[in-house]
């Protein structure tokens, strides 16, 4: 049993050479531990070429068309997100009516407005990604690709609250006001 027991007592492990990453080490001729790394080493998952996808802009300005396909399915998880990330204070309208605001939080303003709905695509998501004025900034909450779906869905609601009758197709225009009825 003793031996068994001395055995368990063994520091190979806890004692061999070892170099602490930051620490000062006399083993490379600079002086440190770890080596830095190669220049223009990314890390894989994690190459961000296209400008346009990750930063909304192009040139140093914003872009005007979206980077990525807006589908059906790109509009209903851009919805989904929305409602999660930005209706709290912007209101599921994006009238800037809000839980949080009725909260006593300060009232975002409504997309609605002729200023907001000129804005490029781009930047909605340069705000959504580095945030602007009370709004912080959603970068490590939202994927790229999940900014650019709320963005535009934010597109769907500006269009919702000012369409106009010539905008529906004349054959579903009977069907408008008809409760249960989708054209």
């Amino acid at each position: 049993m003793l031996a068994v027991a001395a055995t368990a007592c063994r520091q190979d492990m806890h004692n061999q050479p070892k170099y602490i990453p930051l620490r000062p080490s006399d083993f490379f001729a600079d002086g440190r531990s770890a080596r830095p790394l190669v220049e223009g080493t990314v890390a894989r998952g994690h190459l961000r070429d296209d400008d346009a996808l990750y930063t909304g802009k192009a040139g140093g300005k914003a872009v005007d068309q979206f980077p990525v396909p807006v589908t059906r399915e790109v509009l209903l998880r851009g919805q989904e997100r929305f409602n999660i990330f930005c209706a709290p204070c912007h209101g599921r309208l994006g009238n800037g009516l809000g839980m949080a605001v009725r909260r006593g939080f300060r009232r975002p303003p409504s997309y609605h407005t002729e200023r907001l709905r000129q804005l490029p695509v781009g930047e909605i998501f340069d705000v959504i990604t580095n945030g602007f004025g009370a709004m912080p900034d959603y970068a490590s909450q939202i994927p790229p690709r999940d900014r650019w779906a709320i963005v535009a869905y934010v597109r769907v609601l500006q269009f919702s609250q000012d369409a106009r009758m010539e905008d529906v197709p004349p054959e579903a225009r009977p069907l408008l006001g008809t409760p249960g009825v989708k054209p």
